[in-house]
Order: C-alpha cells, then structure tokens, then sequence
C-alpha cells in the first residue's frame, strides 16, 4: 500500500500522526523554491504542526527548479511524506512518525513555469522560503522574462515582478520572503541581488519602489539534521509498521530550530511560528547564530581530529567512549561557553549545550567525524580562532582542550600522498582523504619544516589565522607538545593519560 490521501484510512492505528482530510482543502499560502529534505524536515514540519492545530491554514507549493529527479513520487503520494523524528530529548529517546500534509503540490519550474507564476495571483499566498544551497544566492546575468529564468534569484525576481502587476502594486501585496540558505544574513543578500538585478533588467521605478517598501526579506537560520531516508532496515521496519510504502520518507533528530529576523508585523504572517517553540522570531538572531556556529558546530571541528585519530568513527561512538565524552563536555561546556564573542548568560550557553550534547547521543544518526573534517582549516578559523582569542582575551590563560583540538587539526592535515590532485593521510596503515583546499600548504610544511616546529610555524602564519596565534602565551608549545605526544603514543594517549597504546602508523 503506497502512502496517499486514498489510502490514510488504512493507516495501522497509532503507528503515525495522521493527517484529518479536511487539511487538503486549506488554501496554498507558502511558495517554496526546493524540494530537499532539510525544507521537508523542517520549515514544511513547522507548517504541518501548525495546520494541525488549526492555527496557519496555508499548504506550500513547492517548485523544482533542478532538473535531477522529477516530481512523480509526490503526485503518486498527494504530496504526502512521513517525518520519522528520531533522538534524544531531556536525556530520553523520543521516537515518532508523523504523515505530512503541507504539501499541496510540485510544479517544475522547467516545465510549468506559467502555472507558478498563476500563484503570484492568489491573495492569500503571502510567503516564500527557498533552500537552493549556498551557491543559489548570487548574482547571475538573467533575463527575469525568460521561462524561467537561469537563477534562483532571477525566478524570484519574476514571480514578484508578475504579483506586482497582479495586484497593481497595492502595498499589501508584498510577500514575506524566508531564504534558509546557510550563509550570513541571507534575507539581506538575497534582497540586495534581487534588487540589483531588478535594475538590470531596467524594471519601472514604481515597481522597485514596491520592491523595497512592500516586501520583506528575513534573515533566518535553520538548524535540524536531516539525514534524508532511514537506513534500509529501519525504513523498512518503519514501513512494516505503518503498514504503507512511502517513497519520500525523512528522518530527523528530534531538536529543531528556525530563528527568523523579523518583527512583530511579520510575526503576524508567519503565524505558524505559534506552534512551535523551535520557530523564534525575533529583531536579532545573532544571539542563535554564535551559539550554533561555537558551541555545535566549534565543537564538532575541534572533536573531529581528535575522535578521528582515536579510531573512533562517529559521534554516537564518541559519546560512547568515556574519555572522549568527556573531552567534548568539557572543551564545549566549559572552554568555548565562556568564550563565545558575543554577549550571553550561562543560561543561554548551558541550555544550548545541553541539547547538543543530546544530539551527539542520537543513536539513530551516523554522523562520520571524516566528513566532519570536510574543509577543516576554514572550519577552524571561522569557527575556532574568534573563541580562542576571547578566552585569551577573558581569561589570559592556555585553554587545554582547545589546544588538544589544534593539535589533532594540525597532525590530520599530515599528508603522506598525493593522487590525482587528492592528498591524503595515514591512520593505522589505511589512507585517508583530506578535504581541504590548505591540503597542498600542509603537505608542503610537513615535507619541509621539522616536526619540532610544525606548531609554531602553521600557529604563526596570518594567511591562514589573520592572526600571529603564537603571540598567545603558551598557546603554541602546547600544540606542539601534543602533536609530539600524538606522534610516539597515539591521540588516545592525549585525551586519557593512561593509555600508552600508541595507534598512529
């Protein structure tokens, strides 16, 4: 039995959160520019909570707008998909799945151009949220009346040119306008491309005087994992369940965060944000922003090597492992939460590195610390560095497991090859890939510098740090004493010193 409108009423009772038919009738109120699973899991997640309980009663269009893939398994399931919400929660496993209806239909922007911008014509569509990578919000040559145009910027600018001239220009008939792109300030990008590209495609003054006034393009930030379709056997576990075949299965973890930039007005319109406490809204969401970018994300950089170089593969292991759960509790919770560069209470820092630690100890999501690792020297500047000089700068004092991570950052990037443009290192005799486009510099400084001044002369480059790191007291003959120590005993002799094993080949 595949997943349908039709075939709901045959559902396994209490297998899954269903939806009641009446949500199909709800007007489409939200034009969506993708299809992938981080919109399906949780701004589309946020709307369908919302329909649920009778509080934003609005269904999403959702246009395609690559051209992998087509749009038959959401006609096949009415739009309909299950969201297996997977994790840990206040330290208890949380498991449920729940049949969305936010979807009301897919149209691909290739072939039904036309019947999208129809929906500039609907009153009642007031909102726009797009995912198209980061690589999607920028600036491109494009002709707004081609069909469609070549950009992601260039169909939005259309799609408002036509509800411009829909609705005559009437002040009410602006959109709010949500990119969850993962870049900083993305409203305010995309609204300054939108706008330049507006100029040269030579629009009428009136329309980007309406452009600007009537329109409101919010920053946001979204912060969910979500791996896409359950394993194999848990999918089909699932299915044996619900007793139903669903093609376009996610899972997600249980946390869930939308931070919207945006008033009270525009609190107004997205009214699903009522639903949820993951959906903040608020004048200023740096707040979130620094949290997730030090805390989570500064932590899992810091983590990865050493993780990685102790031959544990995931973050669930990790947490697994005594020594390493407690080098990541108190690197996060105790050297980075003080030192986060921007101004936060211990509530704040203590709250939010609770539900990571939650995170990290899903068991339902595999989380390879090597693909952690992707792009590690620009993880570590824009992640790590602004904490470490806050620490310096608060406190004036050598932060150990920060100094730990250094290390297992500056050791990991030690490539002994190099095949088809690729380097790659060593881990107990097997080869490893090093994502990073510093590769060839640390290949080359581990060829020519002695190993007794790695750390100095890498900490000391401001090419790489914008910032001479060896200036901070004590900083860099840490760094260079755990890579010596990494070297003849292993990592896992840095992070417990009882362990003489040494596992580096």
């Amino acid at each position: 039995m595949l997943l349908s409108k039709f075939n709901l009423k045959n559902i396994k009772a209490g297998s899954a959160e269903v939806p009641d038919p009446a949500l199909f009738e709800l007007p489409e109120k939200v034009l969506q520019f993708g299809t992938g699973v981080l919109l399906r899991g949780l701004p589309d997640y946020f709307i369908d909570k919302a329909n649920k309980q009778g509080i934003f009663n609005g269904r999403i269009v959702v246009v395609k707008s690559t051209d992998g893939g087509d749009a038959t398994a959401f006609d096949k399931q009415d739009g309909l998909y299950t969201i297996c919400v997977r994790g840990i929660e206040d330290g208890k496993k949380q498991e449920e799945n729940i049949v969305s209806a936010s979807i009301s239909r897919v149209l691909s922007a290739k072939s039904e151009w036309n019947k999208i911008l129809e929906c500039a014509h609907n009153p009642e569509m007031k909102i726009i949220i797009s995912n198209t990578t980061e690589v999607g919000i920028q600036l491109v040559q494009d002709d707004i009346r081609r069909h469609p145009p070549v950009s992601f910027p260039g169909k939005l600018l259309s799609f408002l040119y036509e509800r411009y001239k829909a609705f005559d220009g009437s002040l009410q008939s602006g959109m709010v306008i949500v990119p969850t792109e993962l870049i900083v300030d993305n409203g305010k990008k995309l609204e300054s491309i939108v706008t330049e590209l507006a100029h040269l495609n030579g629009l009428e003054v009136n329309f980007i005087d309406w452009l600007e006034k009537s329109n409101s393009f919010c920053s946001s930030l979204v912060d969910r994992i979500v791996p896409g379709k359950p394993a194999k056997d848990l999918k089909q576990t699932i299915e044996n369940e619900t007793g139903y075949k669903d093609d376009l299965m996610l899972m997600t973890e249980v946390y869930r965060l939308w931070a919207i930039e945006g008033n009270e007005k525009i609190a107004e319109t997205l009214s699903f944000a009522k639903a949820d406490k993951g959906v903040v809204i608020a004048d200023d969401i740096d707040l979130f922003r620094e949290l997730k970018l030090r805390l989570l994300n500064g932590t899992h950089t810091l983590s990865s090597g050493v993780a990685f170089l102790s031959g544990i593969a995931t973050v669930k292991d990790a947490m697994d492992n005594f020594q390493m759960h407690e080098y990541i509790k108190v690197l996060m919770q105790s050297e980075i939460a003080s030192a986060v560069p921007y101004k936060t209470t211990p509530a704040q820092t203590d709250g939010f590195s609770t539900n990571c630690l939650d995170r990290f100890r899903n068991p339902f999501i595999e989380h390879q610390w090597l693909s952690i690792t992707a792009q590690y020297s620009s993880k570590m500047k824009l992640r790590v560095v602004p904490v470490l000089l806050q620490y310096y700068s608060l406190f004036n004092k050598m932060p150990e497991k920060i100094a730990t991570g250094f290390a297992a950052y500056i050791y990991f990037m030690r490539a002994v090859k190099e095949e088809k443009g690729v380097f790659y290192g060593r881990f107990e005799g097997t080869d490893y890939p090093i994502t990073d486009d510093k590769a060839f510099y640390f290949y080359e400084k581990w060829q020519n510098v002695q190993p007794a001044l790695i750390a100095s002369t890498v900490l000391k480059d401001n090419s790489l740090w914008g910032y001479d790191l060896t200036a901070l007291a004590g900083f860099a003959d840490a760094v260079q004493e755990k890579i010596n120590d990494i070297e003849e005993n292993g990592m896992a002799s840095v992070i417990d010193p009882l362990h003489t094993k040494k596992s580096i080949a």
